[in-house]
């Protein structure tokens, strides 16, 4: 896991004298601690939990924490890739990776009272559904572009809109999430321009 942990002690203003008085490493950690230190406990909680949840269902995998861009990506793996228990933890269309990663960061709030917007990843599942995402906006802005009429795409999860969301901006149209719960979905429109 990479960090770059390097602390400044704010200074703080007394309430009456108008003085400049140095907080104690407590009035920090008091404060909420810096966003580096709350990502790792983060990371740390979370590793904990999965660890736990993994021993139960006797599951081998290795657990990796990284931080980037403000946010903790964490990472089950194996080295064995026949290991069917990996997979069990994905699910179909990673609707188990999707209540996984929202069970622990429940597991996050309760242990540090402070909402978590990590990614939990499972061997890799991530990364290759983006690619797919990917390639799907881009036949939605083909069509699009070809028909010059709407394009609605199947429902997908929060993190997969998003995703969607990104590549069709890049690619100059404009998309829009439409639905609730399940149903959730994105219609890609020619651009207004």
């Amino acid at each position: 896991m990479t960090v770059d942990n390097e602390e400044q002690t704010p200074e703080l203003s007394g309430p009456e004298s108008g003085d400049d008085v140095e907080a104690s490493a407590d009035d920090v950690e008091a404060a909420g601690g810096t966003k580096a230190s709350r990502l790792d406990e983060e990371g740390d909680v979370a590793a904990d939990y999965l660890e736990e949840l993994l021993d139960i269902a006797d599951i081998d995998g290795d657990i990796d924490i990284e931080v980037r861009n403000g946010r903790t990506y964490i990472s089950i793996v194996s080295e064995d890739k026949s290991d069917a228990g990996l997979s069990s933890l994905v699910g179909r269309d990673g609707e188990v990776l999707e209540a996984l990663q929202e069970l622990t960061r429940l597991s996050v709030l309760t242990a540090t009272d402070s909402r978590s917007r990590l990614v939990l990843d499972v061997d890799g599942y991530r990364n290759q559904r983006g690619g797919e995402l990917a390639r799907i906006a881009q036949d939605a802005v083909d069509k699009v572009k070809e028909t010059g009429d709407d394009v609605a795409l199947p429902p997908m999860s929060a993190y997969e809109r998003k995703i969607v969301h990104d590549v069709v901006a890049d690619l100059g149209l404009v998309s829009e999430s439409e639905g609730e719960g399940q149903a959730r979905h994105i219609v890609v429109s020619p651009s207004d321009d």
